[in-house]
Order: C-alpha cells, then sequence, then structure tokens
C-alpha cells in the first residue's frame, strides 16, 4: 500500500508516517522471527510503561474516591481488589480469571511498584536481547500463572484463608530462575557470570519479599516455571527455527490473553 499518498490525502505528513510504517513493519518481522526489537520500543519497556500507568490510574482513582495522598504508599485491600489483585473467592465464585494476569500490573504501594520495576529494568532487557521479545513474552506471562496458582495452593492448603495479592514479582522471579538454569545450560564464563549475578538478584528479591511480607509462595511459583523454560527452551539457532511456529502462536495468544484481562478489568470499572 502506498502509505505516503494515504497520509497525504488525510492532510498528513506521508513521508513521517510511511517511515514510521516501514520500522513498525522490520520490528513486527523481528518479532517473528524470534529476534529482540530494535530501536527504542521493546516489551520490557512496555511492561514498564503498562505498570506505571495503572498504578497512576490507581491512585487517582483513590485520591478521587476519597481516600487520600495516602493511597500512593498504601492502597487499601478494597481499592486493590478494585484495580485487578488476584483474589481467589471472585475469581472462583464471580469467574473472574482475568485476575490471573492483571494482579502482575497491580501493586501494593510505590516502594513495592519501585522496587519490582527497577528489577525489571536491570534484567529484562537482557534475557530479551538473548531470547528475542516473542519467547521473552511468553515467558513473563506463563510465570505470572505459575506464581498465582503456586499461590493459591498455598492459600488454600497451608493458611486457610483467602488474601488479596499484586505485584509484578513473581513474574520477575520466572526471569531470574530461566535466566539461572538457561545460562547455567549455555555454559562459559560469561554465561556463568550472568547466572551468578541472577543468583544474587534473587537473594536480594528474596530479603525484599521476606521483609515487606509478600507472596513468598507466588515467588516460588515464579521462579520454578522460569527454570523450567530454561531447561527446555532451544539453545541452538536450528531448534529456534524449527519451533519458531510454535513460539509466535504461543506468543501470539499470550499478548491476546494480557490485553484481554486488562481491558476485562478496566471495563469493570466503567460499567
Amino acid at each position: 500500500m502506498d502509505w505516503k499518498s494515504f497520509f497525504d490525502r488525510l492532510g498528513m505528513n506521508g513521508t513521517r508516517w510511511q517511515w514510521r510504517i516501514m520500522k513498525w513493519e522490520r520490528n513486527l518481522r523481528g518479532i517473528l522471527q524470534g529476534n529482540p526489537t530494535s530501536g527504542n520500543w521493546s516489551a520490557t519497556k512496555v511492561l514498564i510503561a503498562t505498570n506505571l500507568l495503572l498504578y497512576g490510574l490507581m491512585v487517582v482513582q483513590g485520591i478521587s474516591g476519597g481516600l487520600g495522598l495516602s493511597t500512593l504508599f498504601s492502597p487499601g485491600g478494597y481499592l486493590l481488589v478494585h484495580s485487578g489483585a488476584q483474589y481467589w473467592p471472585l475469581v472462583l465464585s464471580e469467574g473472574e480469571w482475568w485476575r490471573c494476569i492483571t494482579y502482575a500490573f497491580t501493586h501494593g504501594g510505590l516502594i513495592h511498584l519501585g522496587f519490582n520495576m527497577m528489577v525489571l529494568y536491570q534484567i529484562g532487557p537482557l534475557i530479551e536481547e538473548e531470547i528475542g521479545t516473542t519467547r521473552f513474552i511468553i515467558l513473563y506471562v506463563l510465570t505470572a500463572l505459575t506464581a498465582t496458582f503456586a499461590g493459591f495452593g498455598w492459600q488454600a492448603l497451608y493458611i486457610k484463608q483467602w488474601i488479596p495479592v499484586v505485584g509484578a514479582s513473581g513474574s520477575i522471579f520466572g526471569l531470574i530462575g530461566f535466566a539461572i538454569s538457561y545460562y547455567h545450560r549455555v555454559g562459559g564464563t560469561m554465561a556463568h557470570t550472568y547466572r551468578n549475578l541472577m543468583l544474587r538478584w534473587a537473594a536480594i528479591a528474596c530479603v525484599f519479599g521476606l521483609v515487606i511480607g509478600a507472596d513468598n509462595a507466588g515467588h516460588l511459583g515464579g521462579a520454578l516455571g522460569g527454570l523450567l523454560f530454561g531447561l527446555v527452551l532451544p539453545i541452538g539457532v536450528r531448534g529456534r527455527q524449527v519451533l519458531r511456529p510454535v513460539f509466535n502462536g504461543l506468543g501470539a495468544i499470550c499478548v491476546f490473553i494480557t490485553l484481554g484481562s486488562l481491558l476485562m478489568m478496566i471495563g469493570g470499572w466503567i460499567f
């Protein structure tokens, strides 16, 4: 399609928009080929921006609802549930399965958000560059699910009560667990340096989780999901090429599920 003529007819700068669309097409082809994105766009940055945006919306809702500025640092349980927290009675009784994803985009305070986003900013680009954007998205969504189902088992079988759970840390532990097993398999000095770096991040995140009373069962579930993914993901180029259609399909499903879950959560605010 002649994008330049199309945008020129709309009174817009056709040359500029043609260049942008060509750039987006290159990025899309790279994603479908299992490569990381180029330029300023990456899945890691999109995830961070989405978390920040949704936290901002939650704070605005809290303040407009009369909860005051304390919402910025300590949103209450009701507001967290309203903003997508994982709360299993609503999942099981009301069919709100979207909470299995949205909880990973909800945070229990500015410090909680800041720590998780700092870790994601530090380790996300490294892993995305290593395995490609599509596989990175699959890993992130998969470990969000393994984390929340581990938390379900812990709450149902051991503590015998339902507690709202929020935070991206399940997926972040998934990234860490993946990197530990994956780089151990790769071998070599540099890979083992990355593996050891992730072990240190795991220790720091565990201590932080204990200090704030986080869902450590979810952390463990995310880490185990990541470890398993790191053990089965093909390392060689040939293996990745053979499984590219499978990963492209899984990546599309993960994006669809994530977007659908977020839209269902936002729809609950409106209707």
